[in-house]
């Protein structure tokens, strides 16, 4: 698997990097207040009934987990693939260039990393990561149980937006229009550009091929050398 080389690179990064100021979300969604935090949180942690916590990466958590584990395992959920289906118009886009972030959609097959939480507090741990990844009540139906299937055996798992049968944000764009989407839209923590090398990059550093995210990363490269 060694020597395989990204068509996007540092360079594509940078260029379409930019400054973009923080303003207030303008969404009409309902946020979540810090006790309704603590409710979805304990609700998951009740579902396991004392089974270990996993979390399922397949992409900036595996790159940028912010959380401890004490053991990562490769793995693969089936029915559910890696897909730019999540509109965003903040963090990696603005209203006026929406970006894309990756989440699972049904079909198919992804193989990602699956990590185990500390058995120590919990539900502090767990709050945690939702505090980073959800906002709003409207998050809520985008998390959900999976079966990872490891070499060690199968785990039942937490994985975060994985796409519902219907919502606002989920949009299903031809390839053509992710990958310009991919090429142009930035925001207060950096451009979609950037989210798709580290991911590429980190995914090929594990050994994990994914056909749809190699042909994107290309199509990406060649937007933004046409810029």
């Amino acid at each position: 698997m060694a020597g395989r080389v990204m068509a996007l690179g540092p360079q594509h990064v940078a260029k379409v990097a930019r400054v973009v100021e923080r303003k207030p979300h303008q969404v009409s969604y309902r946020p979540l207040s810090d006790a309704e935090f603590k409710a979805v949180a304990q609700g998951f942690l009740d579902q396991l009934k004392d089974a270990p916590l996993w979390v399922f990466a397949y992409g900036s958590l595996i790159w940028k987990p912010e959380f401890d584990h004490v053991e990562a395992r490769r793995g693969r959920v089936h029915g559910w693939r890696r897909s730019f289906c999540l509109n965003i118009t903040s963090w990696r886009g603005t209203d006026e260039v929406p970006g894309l972030m990756l989440a699972l959609d049904r079909g198919g097959a992804c193989a990602g990393v699956v990590y185990r939480m500390p058995e120590d507090d919990l539900q502090a741990r767990l709050l945690r990561m939702l505090y980073r990844e959800i906002a709003y009540h409207e998050d809520l139906p985008w998390l959900r149980w999976v079966t990872v299937r490891t070499a060690e055996g199968p785990v039942r798992a937490l994985a975060f937006y994985c796409a519902p049968a219907s919502h606002p944000d989920l949009v299903r764009l031809p390839l053509e229009e992710q990958a310009g989407r991919l090429a142009r839209a930035a925001g207060y923590v950096g451009s979609c550009a950037e989210y798709l090398y580290n991911t590429v990059s980190h995914l090929e550093a594990l050994g994990i091929r994914d056909r749809y995210l190699w042909d994107l990363q290309a199509r990406v490269a060649a937007e933004i050398d046409s810029l």
